[in-house]
């Protein structure tokens, strides 16, 4: 089965910071950045949508500080939808996503290209500290043999665990996103789906825009089309999903977050749980940024890098 059931989800797990040094973007190399930024100028790109197959533009434009990720539907008479997660994979937090169509496009099944839309443009630094949501107590939520639970740590990590039948087998991936890791060892993972179940999905409406451009296809002999970009590229786009879904939480975690054979309804059931219980998290600015980068940021304000509303 794809393992994407929202498209959205594709844009919402590009979270947390990347190594990028290209012209006019102000991410100081690590993920932890005490002020908020937003995109330097509007970008777009067209595509179809993973499961409409609906020819759709996004077009992603600056926002003021505190906004978030916000989604109009400019096919609606600009109708706004709230994104609640706030840092994306190149540590945009503020941005305006156009949409003339009810999906956003899948593209290449992975992250990977919306970065390099956002690279492309750039990014300012704003005049607003960014607040995290710190885990304090730890939570568990199981079901049968899948698990998933948060835990207290001083940075941001996540521990994955799959297990689907060949030739996916078992896999297992971490990584410690508090390091400028996301771009390298994440962005690119594709979303996949099994051959065998496309029909049936098809049938119910799903998948519609599914292809072997933007799908990794998995037949019982293996990859259909292609060659993987990693070798467990499988767990690395459900480490994805996990980021994308922990993103609803409006704040980026600072904690430790293990999965075995979640998938996103468990993913959300984690969030759901941490949103109605705020004895197992508190906000705080101050995630140990070093004087360094406290430093940066106010040097780069009075430089006119950021806006002055």
């Amino acid at each position: 089965m794809i393992d994407v059931r929202f498209p959205f989800c594709h844009w919402l797990c590009q979270k947390y910071n990347t190594e990028y040094s290209a012209p006019g973007c102000n991410l100081f190399g690590k993920n932890h950045l005490p002020y908020e930024q937003t995109i330097r100028t509007p970008v777009e790109c067209r595509g179809v949508g993973l499961h409409s197959g609906a020819p759709v533009t996004m077009k992603i434009r600056p926002a003021a500080p505190g906004t978030g990720i916000v989604f109009r539907r400019v096919d609606l008479d600009d109708f706004e939808i709230e994104a609640i997660g706030r840092f994306i994979g190149v540590g945009l937090d503020n941005a305006i996503v156009e949409l003339d169509n009810l999906e956003l496009p899948i593209l290449d099944g992975s992250a990977q290209p919306f970065i390099d839309m956002i690279t492309t443009a750039g990014l300012k630094v704003q005049r607003r500290r960014r607040t995290y949501l710190k885990i304090i107590r730890e939570i568990e939520v199981r079901d049968g043999n899948k698990f998933i639970g948060a835990y207290p740590a001083d940075g941001y990590s996540v521990s994955y665990k799959i297990s689907f039948a060949q030739p996916i087998g078992e896999q297992s991936f971490e990584i410690d996103l508090s390091r400028d890791l996301y771009r390298r060892e994440l962005a690119s993972a594709r979303t996949f789906g099994f051959l065998h179940e496309a029909e049936a999905m098809k049938n119910m409406g799903l998948i519609r825009g599914a292809s072997e451009e933007n799908v990794i296809v998995v037949t019982k002999d293996g990859v259909k089309n292609g060659t993987l970009r990693f070798p467990d590229e499988f767990v690395r786009h459900k480490t994805l999903d996990l980021i994308g879904d922990l993103a609803l939480l409006g704040k980026q975690i600072v904690g430790r977050i293990v999965a075995d054979r979640a998938g996103h309804a468990m993913h959300t059931a984690l969030v759901s749980k941490l949103l109605k219980d705020h004895s197992l998290w508190e906000e705080t600015t101050d995630i140990g940024d070093s004087e360094d980068e406290e430093q940066a940021m106010p040097a780069a304000l009075a430089e006119g890098v950021a806006p002055r509303s």
